[in-house]
């Protein structure tokens, strides 16, 4: 399985990048699966639900399954959140896996970064940051995409050497 990133700052423009890759490698007949990391509390379940009062009864892994998805949400219940890696491990096999955010870990990324924005670039530090999305001539050494460039972007990791 193949992994990109996105990462930027909030409002950088990561969802709608994420998900034109998403929706442009699907198009080209990839099979892709997605990883978002947010930084607050997610609760894909509301309450009242009969899945949502297993949860709260105590269960650490609740699976809720339809004729057209199935949802698994697992309690962390005081225990560390997952690396990156663990949350691939979990995945059905595909071609590609986006993953939106986790900026801190090794994976390829391409950053998008906004001429507008108050944040420096990430690029600077990181050195996982394989290429930028972005909306003006940026200092950065590798390949520079427009933002809107998506089957650009999409040529340009499906040609790139995998580690």
């Amino acid at each position: 399985m193949n992994v990109i990133g996105i990462v930027g700052w909030k409002n950088s423009g990561k969802t709608t990048l994420a998900s034109a890759l998403i929706r442009e490698l699907s198009s080209r007949g990839l099979t892709v699966n997605s990883i978002k990391h947010a930084h607050h509390m997610v609760d894909v379940d509301q309450p009242g639900t009969d899945s949502y009062k297993h949860r709260e009864a105590g269960a650490r892994e609740v699976i809720l399954a339809g004729g057209q998805r199935f949802a698994i949400m697992h309690e962390l219940r005081g225990d560390k959140e997952p690396t990156l890696d663990e949350l691939l491990a979990r995945l059905a096999p595909c071609d590609w896996v986006v993953v939106e955010g986790f900026k801190t870990h090794a994976h390829p990324k391409i950053e998008v970064h906004r001429q507008e924005s108050s944040r420096g670039p990430l690029y600077r530090e990181d050195a996982s940051i394989i290429a930028l999305a972005t909306d003006y001539a940026p200092d950065f050494a590798g390949p520079v995409f427009d933002v809107d460039d998506v089957p650009g972007i999409a040529d340009f990791i499906l040609n790139r050497e995998q580690p």
